[in-house]
C-alpha cells in the first residue's frame, strides 16, 4: 500500500503516518524513493499492538527458545544470526505445547495432514491456547529415507523396509518426522508392527544420521541435508513445508526480526545451497494468521 492506501485502511491521516515512519514504529519499505506498506506486515503490526487483557491471549513475555522440529538450516542460523534465542529440539507437538504454556518464543513445524496432505495450519487450528499465533514460512525441504553409503540393502521405497526387515531408527512420538512416517506406511498398507524399529527414538534428524554412520540402524527418516552432511545415500519420498509458530508480538520484537533479517542474507542463501534438499524462496512469507 502507498502511504495514502495505508492512511485510509488504518484510518488516520497521512501525517500520522509519516510521523510514525520518522519514529520507525511502522513496518514498512523504500523502493524507487517511496515509501510502500505490505498488507499482511501492517495487519501483523495492529494486531501486536492489540490489548488482548482478558481476551484469553497469551501477555507474559514467553522463554526465549526456539522449540519443536529439529532443521539443521535453522540450527546454523540461530547460531549465527545473534537472535540470543536457545535451541530445544523436542518434536513439533511438543514444540506447539511449549509455545501454548509460554516455554517458547516459537516453535517449528512440519505436520502433514493425514486427510488433506496440507502442512501445519490444520494441527494449528486444532491446537488449544493458541488464539494470537502466526505462522511464518521457513524453507521448503526434500524429506526422504536416509541410508548407509551406497544403500547396500538396495532399499527404493517404504516396502522394502519390511521386506528387507532394515533396523529403522525410531523418532518420539511428537516428532513431525514420525507423523510422516506413519502416512507412508499407511499409504503402502503398513502397520507399526510390521517395522524392525531401533529403540529407544532419537531426537533430532542429526541424531537420525548419526545412528546409521555409527551402524545402529540401516535406515531413518530425515531431510537430505543430514545425508549429505554424514555422506550417506538418500532416497527422497516428500517435499514438505517447515514453518516457525509464533506468537504475533514476538514476530515484532528482537529476537526474531534478528532471526528473520540474517535469513535474508546472502551468507544464508549459500548456506542453504550447500547443505542441500532446501528451498528458502518464500522464506518469510506470513502463511497463517490465527484468528
Amino acid at each position: 500500500m502507498s502511504t495514502k492506501e495505508v492512511a485510509d485502511y488504518l484510518r488516520i491521516k497521512q501525517r500520522k503516518v509519516y510521523a510514525l515512519l520518522r519514529a520507525r514504529r511502522i513496518p514498512c519499505s523504500r523502493v524507487t524513493g517511496k515509501w510502500l506498506f505490505p498488507k499482511y506486515l501492517i495487519d501483523l503490526w495492529v494486531a501486536e499492538n492489540t490489548d488482548y487483557a482478558g481476551l484469553g491471549f497469551e501477555t507474559r513475555p514467553p522463554a526465549p527458545v526456539v522449540a519443536g522440529s529439529h532443521d539443521p538450516l535453522l540450527d546454523w542460523a540461530v547460531g549465527e544470526s545473534g537472535c540470543g534465542l536457545a535451541l530445544r529440539a523436542s518434536g513439533s507437538l511438543d514444540g506447539l505445547k511449549q509455545l501454548a504454556a509460554g516455554e517458547a518464543l516459537m516453535a517449528g513445524l512440519h505436520v502433514r495432514d493425514a486427510k488433506t496432505g496440507e502442512y501445519n495450519v490444520p494441527v494449528l487450528r486444532e491446537a488449544a491456547g493458541l488464539r494470537d499465533v502466526v505462522l511464518i514460512h521457513w524453507a521448503e525441504r526434500r524429506q526422504g529415507l536416509v541410508l548407509a553409503p551406497g544403500n547396500p540393502l538396495k532399499l527404493r521405497r517404504i516396502a522394502d523396509l519390511k521386506r528387507k526387515r532394515a533396523r529403522f531408527m525410531l523418532r518420539q512420538p511428537s516428532a513431525g518426522s514420525h507423523l510422516l512416517l506413519l502416512s507412508f506406511l499407511a499409504e503402502a498398507r503398513l502397520k507399526p508392527a510390521d517395522m524392525n524399529f531401533v529403540h529407544p527414538p532419537v531426537l533430532s534428524e542429526t541424531d537420525v544420521g548419526l545412528a546409521i554412520v555409527e551402524g545402529r540402524a540401516d535406515a531413518g527418516l530425515a531431510v537430505e541435508a543430514v545425508a549429505r552432511r554424514f555422506r550417506l545415500a538418500f532416497v527422497p519420498l516428500a517435499e514438505e513445508r517447515f514453518d516457525l509458530a509464533m506468537r504475533r508480538k514476538s514476530y515484532f520484537e528482537a529476537p526474531a526480526q534478528a532471526l528473520f533479517r540474517f535469513a535474508a542474507t546472502p551468507a544464508f542463501k549459500r548456506r542453504a545451497a550447500a547443505l542441500g534438499g532446501y528451498d528458502v524462496s518464500a522464506l518469510g512469507r506470513v502463511v497463517w494468521n490465527g484468528a
